[in-house]
């Protein structure tokens, strides 16, 4: 059983990206710039935002955090929105999800430029992503997907189930592990909560991608002899013995699951640490305008 480390992965991605920012500016280039948009004070964003900014400076990129409270209208949002999207120094920008109930986020995602989308989750991105032209890739899918390559884990042709169908990670996780590419060419299959065999369907399968947001969802009998399992989960259970108070729990049993692997990401340090690293691939090639023109 070998260990996934996102960790390492993604700080040796982040050095590769500030090396090529460095090239770039010594010739004369624009230091690309990431804005960020943090509506309320939800812990997990808190930490999300803070994690990102931090690795902007670790990429040598220039960011702005831009704060809103919770009652923010939904205008004001847009306004803002809009002022990024004009704004010729800012090559991508995000608006950390969950927005509180009063605003539209679905509203708020298509009111951002797709050139600037770096988020992936502009209709035009995720169209995009759907029929394989360039795009901004969404963060979490992209992340695995680098884990999978830079690990030299055999997709083509492997049967991938997918826990979850939500539109940041199942969905567009499952396009892209069937799209004609390395990572990728599997026979995939989507589970969720309404699937009937779904216990059989993880059994059969050689790479399960649990994004269920179920705290230790896939067991020990659920996972095939060497089998490769990527745990998106990061739910946050209660621990008094953690200062926060709580620890990051993954959608899979890890002590019983990972004997049985041949790969495993652990929650935390394996998938996290590749979803902020994915956003500043994205900030760079914003930056570079290597997609969009």
């Amino acid at each position: 059983m070998e260990l996934i480390d996102g960790k390492a992965v993604a700080a040796q991605i982040k050095q590769e990206i500030a090396a090529e920012v460095e090239q770039i500016v010594a010739a004369g280039g624009k230091r690309p710039h990431l804005a960020a948009i943090l509506v309320g004070h939800d812990g997990g964003s808190e930490t999300y935002v803070a994690n990102k900014v931090k690795a902007c400076e670790a990429c040598g990129f220039k960011s702005s955090l831009i704060r809103y409270e919770a009652d923010v209208t939904e205008e004001e949002l847009l306004n803002k929105v809009e002022e990024l999207n004009q704004d010729a120094d800012v090559d991508g920008f995000i608006v950390q999800l969950p927005l509180p109930k009063h605003i539209s986020e679905q509203k708020v995602i298509e009111a951002i430029d797709y050139r600037k989308d770096v988020d992936g989750f502009h209709p035009i991105n995720v169209g995009r992503l759907n029929i394989g032209l360039p795009c901004y890739v969404s963060a979490t899918p992209n992340g695995i997907l680098e884990l999978l390559s830079r690990y030299h884990i055999e997709t083509s042709g492997k049967k991938c189930v997918v826990l979850g169908r939500s539109n940041i990670v199942g969905k567009p996780m499952a396009s892209l592990m069937m799209r004609k590419a390395t990572p990728g060419d599997a026979t995939v299959t989507v589970c969720h909560s309404h699937s009937k065999d779904l216990v059989k369907e993880c059994q059969e399968a050689d790479i399960i991608i649990a994004a269920i947001g179920r705290p230790n969802f896939v067991t020990g009998d659920m996972v095939k002899e060497g089998a490769v399992v990527i745990d998106v989960g990061t739910t946050r259970v209660p621990d008094a013995t953690k200062k926060s108070g709580f620890r990051l729990n993954g959608d899979v049993k890890f002590d019983e699951v990972a004997p049985k692997c041949s790969f495993i990401t652990p929650v935390p340090g394996g998938v996290g640490p590749m979803t902020i690293v994915s956003l500043m691939k994205n900030t760079l090639l914003a930056g570079k305008k290597a997609i969009y023109k």
